[in-house]
């Protein structure tokens, strides 16, 4: 019987191709022979799912986004149930720890995603897709800290814009500092540092707290 192929599913194992190719070279080693050759096919069939090399770029930028949401929405889950005995600070720092390159699959992910951002600074193709991303991930910070507000677990007068973009940034920095310095920057130190800021944001709620 002829083997089937499920274009959804074959277009995600391109994608693979194409990030384990970023991690290893750079966003410019994934031209789409290389892409072809690393995911085992002809060039004539990368070219049957994707019209041209920027849509396969784009659609790669995507399934990361999507690989990351599915870990996270775990954590989101729980962290917005009502169950009593739930440890708020813990899951929020589960939750930001998918973000860092902690293990060898997030690793590979920081590395390709952050080769993607740079990309997307010369190619106007790309930036609609990379903004995307981050505002995805700023919504879903805000998203917690309107949370914690109203559950009482930080003050009513949080700067909540100001706040993302700080979480956001300690994010994306460390994420830059451990693909750039692994050897200094390992994911102990990584999560001692996020640890440290959930700790921090959370002691200004139980100063909140304690002032009423």
């Amino acid at each position: 019987m002829p083997k089937i192929v499920i274009p959804e599913a074959r277009r995600k194992a391109v994608s693979s191709a194409v990030i384990q190719l970023v991690t290893r070279e750079g966003f410019e080693g994934a031209s789409l022979r290389n892409v072809a050759d690393e995911a085992g096919l002809a060039i004539g069939s990368v070219r049957h799912y994707f019209a041209d090399h920027e849509e396969l770029m784009i659609f790669t930028m995507r399934e990361l986004g999507q690989r990351i949401g599915a870990r996270v929405a775990t954590h989101v889950g729980k962290l917005m149930s009502d169950a009593p005995d739930v440890d708020r600070r813990t899951l929020v720092e589960a939750l930001f720890a998918e973000f860092l390159p902690l293990d060898s699959t997030r690793t590979e992910e920081a590395v390709a995603w952050l080769a993607f951002v740079v990309a997307a600074r010369t190619r106007p193709a790309l930036r609609p897709t990379a903004e995307e991303q981050n505002q995805h991930m700023r919504a879903l910070i805000s998203r917690i800290l309107r949370e914690a507000v109203a559950r009482g677990g930080l003050p009513a007068e949080l700067d909540i814009e100001v706040e993302t973009l700080r979480l956001s940034a300690l994010l994306d920095g460390l994420t830059l500092q451990a693909v750039v310095y692994p050897r200094s920057t390992t994911p102990e130190s990584l999560v001692a540092a996020l640890r440290t800021s959930v700790a921090a944001l959370a002691g200004r709620g139980q100063r909140g707290c304690t002032s009423d």
